[in-house]
């Protein structure tokens, strides 16, 4: 959960989902659907799966017993080289470097490194500096404290050196560089895409669909939605390709914008019914009261927001 996320929003979530799963054998069992909604708001949805996988896989092939060798470890889902090394250096006390976000800022702000650390030689420096760094005993404080002094002192914007237990032998704040580091590239401009989402409606019920295990909101539940690509393309022909179903739309005149990592989306929102059905996919006809059962995602939750001010 602290992957691309920080501890305050994680430790409600994550308390949640200790009591739904107390044990690596509860959570293995657990169906699918019930994880993502208890991780539904936290985004970045492949986490939640890989921990569903890597449960599965401790329990059927490591015996329910979390492996404490760094190259079993790495074989669970979601778990890369920084990962694996904080798990072995807290909980078994082993000494193996990491290189999480808050670690790479820290170690290029001490020692002033200007080079672009996405770069690769720049990458296997700091990794370097990082296994050079770790202390011979108390493997385990030293992994938390680093950790904590990236997410509470040394932050991407104005860092708080004044307070900084390590800001008297830091390269970068020795230098008055602290707030120029890391080098960071300019950013391109984050796209932005068009999608008409329908909400189709067969008595009191609606259609939802159940998107692909893998990929982006992998998992998930949403209305039926498509991208415009093709403005000589028709909107019922969009959602027909989505959902294999004849359908006809009326414009609702509501549009919902949301913001992704890598790009921004508006969701054109319509009406529908079905003419013809023609292929049986991933739907499913759920009731409005009964959609807070399913796991959607951000954007899709702003759509059901809207549904009892909707004249469907």
């Amino acid at each position: 959960m602290l992957q691309q996320t920080q501890v305050v929003t994680v430790l409600p979530y994550y308390k949640r989902f200790l009591l739904a799963f107390p044990t690596v054998q509860s959570l293995a069992s657990a169906k699918m659907n019930d994880v993502l909604k208890l991780w539904q708001g936290l985004g970045y949805y492949a986490r939640a799966r890989n921990l569903w996988f890597s449960a599965r896989k401790i329990v059927s092939q490591f015996g329910g017993t979390l492996p404490a060798t760094i190259s079993e470890l790495r074989t669970l889902s979601g778990i890369g080289r920084s990962t694996a090394g904080d798990i072995l250096n807290i909980a078994f006390g082993q000494r193996h470097p990491m290189l999480d976000g808050n670690v790479k800022r820290i170690l290029i702000r001490y020692f002033c490194i200007f080079d672009d650390p996405k770069d690769k030689t720049v990458d296997a420096e700091l990794w370097r500096l990082s296994e050079a760094m770790l202390p011979k005993e108390n493997i385990n404080y030293y992994t938390q404290a680093i950790m904590d002094l990236g997410a509470t002192l040394c932050l991407p914007k104005m860092p708080k050196c004044d307070c900084c237990p390590v800001s008297s032998s830091c390269q970068g704040y020795q230098k008055g560089v602290q707030n120029n580091l890391p080098i960071m590239p300019v950013r391109k401009k984050t796209p932005h895409y068009d999608y008409v989402c329908a909400v189709i409606q067969k008595k009191e019920k609606v259609l939802i669909k159940k998107r692909k295990e893998t990929g982006l909101l992998g998992g998930l539940w949403e209305f039926p939605c498509g991208r415009v690509t093709d403005m000589n393309r028709s909107f019922n022909e969009i959602i027909a390709t989505e959902i294999g179903q004849e359908i006809s739309l009326i414009p609702l005149e509501i549009k919902i914008k949301h913001a992704f990592t890598h790009f921004k989306m508006t969701f054109h929102l319509f009406s529908g019914t079905i003419r013809r059905s023609t292929e049986k996919l991933p739907l499913k006809w759920v009731s409005i009261d009964c959609l807070k059962e399913y796991p959607f995602s951000s954007a899709h939750q702003k759509i059901i927001l809207k549904l009892p001010f909707v004249k469907l």
